[in-house]
This record gives structure tokens, C-alpha cells and sequence, in this order.
């Protein structure tokens, strides 16, 4: 897939393409997960905490 491709898929310019693939470190994670999801990828999460209602035995 060519980067205006991808661009396209996403609903972003080929300068945001240009500008992910270079690392840039101030990109929007909204826009990020644009483009992993016209990828076709998944974003998997660990180490978060659990939050307190989540994490009851029941008790």
C-alpha cells in the first residue's frame, strides 16, 4: 500500500503518513488508531490497573 493509499484508507494527508512513519512524537493518538485500524491492525493494552468494580471477589 502506497502512502497517499493508506492516506485515502485513513481519512488523513500524506504528510500525517510521512510524519507517523518518522516517529513524530506530537502526532494525535485519535488519528494514530485512524490509521491502524485501515490497516486492518489491532492495539492491544497491558499493565493497566484494574479498576476497584472490576476487580471484587464478590465479598
Amino acid at each position: 500500500m502506497t502512502q497517499p493509499q493508506l492516506a485515502l484508507a485513513a481519512g488523513v494527508g500524506v504528510r500525517f503518513i510521512v510524519d507517523l512513519e518518522a516517529g513524530k512524537p506530537t502526532l494525535r493518538l485519535e488519528t494514530v488508531l485512524r490509521v491502524i485500524d485501515a490497516l486492518g491492525g489491532t492495539l492491544q493494552i497491558s499493565g493497566l490497573p484494574i479498576p476497584p468494580e472490576e476487580n471484587s471477589d464478590g465479598a
